[in-house]
């Protein structure tokens, strides 16, 4: 299959579809036109300037009144990208950079941006041949662009920097050999086309938004496992409750129980406790609310990348050069710093269902274990959760409300979205694990019930118990939990 990069609207459902997929992007001929459009009308432009433009004819930042001289002007571009490649730490994971190539192209094709066609192909030719440059998580401030990353991701494009390439990492000018490939010369503002832009940003986003998604369907299905062992109420999760307060995500939340939950022999029969405690009782409010905040951040990020972002923009049918700050990285900022609250709350909650399930209540055994004392049980993967659940509390900390001024001044006002960027991806991460140590507990206390022969669940949940026993056993005597705890994360990914 192929995939053409064009004007229509870019979908989160779709990028997922092309992550996961083997379809080859190709630059579509509306795109073309309009990549070669803007870039002939640059050209012709260059010829006649009787004024400085920035970063076209000018260096920098806070060196925008140096003008260079026409013929250097291809050495500038060479010397932005090799200037800006001062990442550090960790490396970006693969799926994300294989983003940042496609956002970029995708950005760049709209025409407003002066790039050549080669450049951007190249980007899609890295893609679709799973080359990815080595790029680094810290760097970029969020608002002149995420240019220390976008400048790794660059350095492929003139043979500089490194690739991944089948599973080793080699300078990208060995494999640009390989393939037959000839080093970009770039021609003035395509660097800063490059460098400008939120696609560092905006790729942490939409991997982090996939895996939201799918772990909040996990939260659900564990939520209904963990209060079907506690032998919970259904009370709170039927319709008339959430009609009197209609927010989406909890109305959702409560029908989704209550279809889990449908034919299961647990849930109906009679309780001697007339409440559940808020961690199973607040369910639809607290997933729900998650669920409205995944929905709202998907539709400001998925405006984001279907977004030129870069600066200036060139509008070649209004013979106009405007230099502006589509490349500030504040209107996904916050938005990520507050889906990392989200999800941190999803896995805060999960978290106190795992205590409660531990606590030697409802006919459940201490620690989930029949001889608790010899066997410690299921004491310490609860403390695992909630010391998972502490560092989210510290990561959740907004990096959107913080700037520090740069290059001597002119940028003084940053997003530093790149660090919410950065750190939304290890608290969903993070609530992924707590999640599937809630499953792990879950499944260990339905099978307690199972043995009570008090009925069985929904078929629903059975189904996924019996699927999850395939990979994880039930806990007789005390064994080697961390195999057990990665097995359940490996479970529901």
């Amino acid at each position: 299959m192929t995939h053409i990069i064009s004007k229509e609207h870019l979908s989160l459902e779709r990028l997922e579809e092309l992550l996961k997929g083997h379809e080859t992007v190709v630059l579509g001929e509306e795109a073309k036109a309009a990549v070669d459009k803007c870039r002939a009308y640059l050209d012709g432009k260059m010829e006649d300037l009787t004024k400085p433009v920035y970063g076209i004819t000018t260096g920098f930042g806070s060196l925008c009144n140096v003008t260079i001289p026409k013929d250097q002007l291809s050495r500038l571009q060479y010397n932005l990208v090799v200037s800006h490649a001062c990442g550090t730490g960790e490396t970006v994971r693969p799926d994300i950079v294989r983003l940042m190539l496609l956002l970029k192209a995708q950005s760049l094709s709209y025409g407003h941006s002066g790039a050549q066609v080669i450049t951007v192909q190249r980007l899609l030719d890295m893609f679709n041949n799973d080359i990815i440059p080595v790029v680094y998580q810290q760097g970029s401030l969020g608002a002149s662009g995420d240019l220390a990353p976008l400048a790794h991701m660059s350095l492929p494009l003139i043979g500089l920097g490194e690739v991944l390439y089948k599973g080793e990492i080699r300078p990208s000018g060995e494999v640009w050999k390989e393939m037959g490939w000839e080093p970009v010369t770039l021609q003035s503002k395509e660097g800063l086309a490059l460098l400008n832009g939120t696609q560092f940003m905006s790729a942490h986003a939409i991997w982090s938004l996939i895996q939201c998604h799918r772990l909040s369907k996990w939260a659900d299905m564990i939520g209904a496992m963990s209060l079907e062992a506690y032998d919970g109420r259904i009370e709170p999760f039927l319709p008339l409750t959430h009609q009197l307060r209609p927010h989406r995500g909890q109305i959702d939340t409560g029908a989704r129980f209550v279809d889990i939950l449908k034919g299961s022999e647990l849930i109906s029969r009679k309780k001697e406790h007339v409440q559940d405690p808020y961690s199973f009782r607040c369910i639809p409010q607290v997933h729900g609310a998650v669920k409205d905040n995944i929905r709202y951040v998907e539709s400001v990020i998925e405006n984001e990348i279907n977004s030129a972002t870069d600066n200036p923009n060139i509008f070649p049918d209004e013979d106009m050069i405007i230099s502006a700050g589509n490349f500030h990285g504040e209107p996904i900022a916050i938005p990520m710093d507050t889906l990392a609250i989200a999800m941190s709350e999803l896995a805060n909650i999960s978290e106190r269902r795992i205590f409660r399930l531990i606590s030697g209540q409802r006919g459940l055994p201490k620690f989930l274990v029949a001889n608790p004392g010899l066997n410690s049980g299921f004491m310490i993967p609860q403390y695992t959760a909630a010391s998972i659940v502490s560092q989210n509390k510290g990561l959740c900390w907004p990096a959107s409300v913080d700037s520090i001024p740069s290059s001597q001044g002119q940028e003084d006002h940053v997003s530093m979205g790149s660090n919410s960027a950065t750190k939304l991806v290890r608290v969903v991460e993070n609530c992924e694990t707590v999640l599937a140590i809630e499953l792990f507990n879950a499944a260990q206390a339905l099978d307690f019930r199972h043995r009570e022969s008090r009925g069985k669940s929904s078929p629903q949940i059975e189904e996924i118990f019996k699927e999850y026993r395939k990979s994880v056993p039930f806990i007789e005597d005390d064994e080697y939990m961390h195999p057990l705890i990665k097995k359940s994360i490996d479970f529901i990914r």
